[in-house]
């Protein structure tokens, strides 16, 4: 397995997940150098090592690889395809990995243009949520040329433990587009459970326990059904980020009846202010 030439990473989005994706890297000998709107956001990685860029162009400009995990489909395009975005300030050679969950289309337009340029561009969205960005056992879905997956590899095993190439351009966000629908499937239907229990009088932790090792286990009843029952929000993940993929999904694929459904219930507590909430509160909808 050939290796990464040089540890000088710029990384952009140091959000809920960015931040312990940055430290994660930080652990394992890279140099990491942060652009972020808000410096004083991310004054704990600072202190940890991290290195403060003021702007996008500084942080793409000399660095071995450049990742970024952004909100939406319209931030990637701007911090990639802006006059002082990252496919014009990086490096001809620079290895750019956007771990943002986007449109697969807009990627496959990233990569045809960072190619164009000289740049080695994959897309590699995860799975795992604050959990998994903070032990560094998210699960990773690549797409791009292999040849750029297996050099990364290394960059890849400081943030997760599964990493898996899925083919070309645009083939790691398909599959996290595949992982969001059945992640809305489980959620959905871990809510109904507890709404159900609560309905015919279970003592709902009881009932947890009882179904949590059984054919119902999933990472979401495991993690996710204790936080509502608790009714813990704390965002792991927005549901105003699961609306954007959700809405990308089924732009990509309609007529998905349960994925419909989900995106309707979400979209209903997005519009009752709940968007900051973590996805686990798809639980009030039932309520």
């Amino acid at each position: 397995m050939s290796q990464i030439i040089g540890k000088k990473i710029g990384f952009i989005g140091a959000g809920v997940m960015g931040k312990f994706m940055i430290l994660n890297l930080m652990k394992k000998g890279f140099e990491v150098e942060v652009y972020a709107r808000n410096k004083e956001k991310i004054k704990d990685i600072l202190n940890a090592g991290a290195i403060f860029c003021e702007t996008i162009e500084s942080c793409a400009k000399d660095k071995d690889v450049v990742i970024t995990i952004v909100g939406y489909p319209k931030d990637v395009e701007e911090v990639y395809l802006s006059q002082k975005g990252i496919l014009n300030s990086a490096n001809e050679n620079t290895y750019l990995i956007d771990m943002t969950t986007t449109s697969p289309k807009l990627t496959i337009d990233i990569y045809n243009k960072a190619k164009e340029k000289g740049l080695k561009f994959l897309d590699a969205p995860v799975s795992g949520g604050d959990v998994g960005a903070k032990n560094a056992t998210l699960s990773i879905m690549v797409g791009g040329d292999e040849d750029n997956f297996n050099t990364c590899k290394e960059v890849f095993e400081a943030m997760g433990t599964t990493i898996i190439y899925e083919g070309k351009s645009g083939n790691g966000q398909h599959t996290k587009m595949a992982n969001q629908v059945a992640i809305a499937g489980i959620i959905a239907g871990i809510s109904e459970a507890i709404a159900y229990g609560n309905k015919v009088g279970l003592d709902i932790p009881t009932m947890l326990a009882s179904i949590s090792n059984g054919a119902a286990s999933s990472w979401q009843m495991t993690n996710n059904a204790p936080k509502m029952n608790k009714r813990d929000f704390e965002p792991g993940f927005y549901i105003k980020h699961i609306v954007k993929d959700l809405k990308i999904a089924n732009e990509e694929v309609a007529n998905l009846k349960v994925l419909q459904d989900v995106i309707e219930m979400y979209e209903t507590l997005e519009k009752n202010g709940d968007g900051d909430l973590g996805t686990q509160a798809i639980c009030k909808f039932y309520e």
